[in-house]
């Protein structure tokens, strides 16, 4: 009797947080309506790479949690960097004042860059919009107004601010607001489903880079930057291209006086097998903007780093000629303690040589899954593996996520593109429990 009890008051506990959620906050990237018949998830904790709700039934967050989670949930060193912190400063106005977090933090990130002068936001978003400011107002404080207009890449993603939409390929994200938007130039992606038959990714990277170097060669007067997703087009449903691209698209746009800046907001930290994705290029950009991995999935936070010569073009005696951009909590103090940890957890853990081992360990179990019938272009960057599943029907990615969930994972198929991008603290024990998961829900789709 006592436990039908507890399991009926989980229940109505359950039932009625769900309710309150609905009535109460509007959640991002849903359409509210879809809720009335897909109950939202109720999680009560988090360990290590699986998620807990309020009955114990565990699920693989295979997404890490839209890409931020990178220690695992309740990680025991982030967890005492802050609660250390917690007793000494939460948060101060950085605006005339500093403190040691945010100090050192920028110091580690202009080591691991060469980059340096952190301007710190909140998320992915702010950080490109403060990059394309930068940018427009750099070349305003050197005498050439003219050059106000940025290229981004085709099925690009920069963020969903009106600024970041601007140099956003998404349609379904932009064309809504795309009266507010001020128009950008997309030139083809370089992502290698894209190729002709027979076109190595290499190759094809470089008949893309042409096509930008094309462009740029006839309207650099007029553009101040060239932004893309290095490697990996996270929202294209992790689109990979060859790292040539990036070579030759920093040499064009050093021939043609054009910024770089590299959104790594997704992809930096590690996720494609290198701490910068940029590094596998062997470049360096003008702008880096950083956010999701930079405090493990603590607490939000976003930074971009530039160049010296950057930083130099607004360091003068008029105010108007500084960078005038902030939000109140910018350099938050347990932000940075919390990125400061995650930085110790690379550094102590030697984890980007960990997770090539496990890159290539996983690469072996993910087999069978890569030879499924169903898939089309398997693809693997380091810790990210996705893949197409052809002949999907049209509400699949729903019907896929749903599925997911009764197996204990957690996945946000992009269209009928089904990815992992788990913690680095996934195992062998979990990846094998995905790919069977994986392969039932598509045997089940057969039927």
């Amino acid at each position: 009797m006592p436990a039908t009890y507890n399991a009926a008051f989980r229940l109505m506990n359950n039932l009625d947080l769900l309710n309150r959620s609905r009535a109460a906050v509007w959640h991002p990237c849903t359409q509210m309506k879809h809720h009335e018949t897909l109950p939202l998830v109720p999680i009560e904790r988090g360990a290590g790479p699986w998620l807990y709700d309020f009955d114990g039934k565990r699920y693989l967050d295979a997404v890490s949690s839209w890409w931020v989670n990178l220690f695992g949930h309740c990680n025991p060193r982030i967890n005492a960097a802050l609660k250390d912190q917690l007793d000494t400063l939460e948060h101060v106005i950085l605006a005339g004042f500093t403190q040691r977090p945010v100090v050192e933090l920028s110091e580690r990130l202009a080591q691991l860059s060469g980059l340096g002068h952190a301007f710190y936001g909140s998320d992915g978003a702010s950080a490109t919009e403060i990059a394309l400011k930068m940018s427009f107002h750099y070349w305003r404080n050197r005498g050439r107004p003219g050059k106000t207009r940025f290229v981004s890449l085709a099925n690009g993603y920069h963020g969903e601010t009106v600024g970041a939409l601007a140099v956003t390929d998404v349609a379904i994200f932009k064309n809504t607001y795309a009266p507010l938007l001020r128009a950008g130039v997309q030139v083809p992606t370089p992502d290698w489903r894209h190729a002709a038959p027979g076109e190595s990714p290499r190759d094809f990277a470089v008949r893309r880079a042409a096509d930008l170097r094309n462009h740029l060669k006839k309207h650099h007067h007029e553009t101040a930057a060239l932004i893309l997703e290095p490697l990996v087009q996270g929202a294209a449903g992790m689109g990979m291209y060859h790292p040539e691209y990036l070579r030759l698209a920093r040499a064009a746009c050093d021939e043609f006086e054009v910024h770089l800046i590299a959104d790594e907001i997704a992809v930096g930290f590690g996720r494609t097998g290198t701490f910068f994705a940029h590094e596998q290029a062997a470049i360096r950009p003008d702008f880096l903007c950083l956010s999701k991995g930079i405090t493990g999935g603590y607490l939000p936070l976003s930074a971009v780093l530039t160049r010296e010569g950057v930083y130099q073009a607004f360091y003068h005696d008029e105010m108007a000629k500084g960078f005038l951009h902030s939000h109140s909590y910018t350099g938050n103090a347990l932000a940075c303690r919390a990125a400061l940890a995650v930085l110790d957890i690379f550094a102590e853990d030697q984890v980007i040589e960990a997770n090539r081992a496990k890159t290539a360990r996983f690469n072996e179990l993910l087999t069978p899954l890569a030879n499924h019938p169903r898939l089309a272009n398997f693809r693997n960057s380091g810790m990210i593996w996705a893949f197409e599943v052809n002949n999907a029907p049209a509400d699949f990615a729903r019907r896929f996520f749903e599925e997911g969930l009764r197996r204990e994972i957690l996945l946000r198929p992009i269209g009928n593109t089904v990815y992992f991008m788990p913690p680095y603290v996934v195992g062998e024990t979990e990846m094998a429990h995905l790919q069977a998961a994986v392969l039932d829900i598509l045997n089940q789709f057969e039927k």
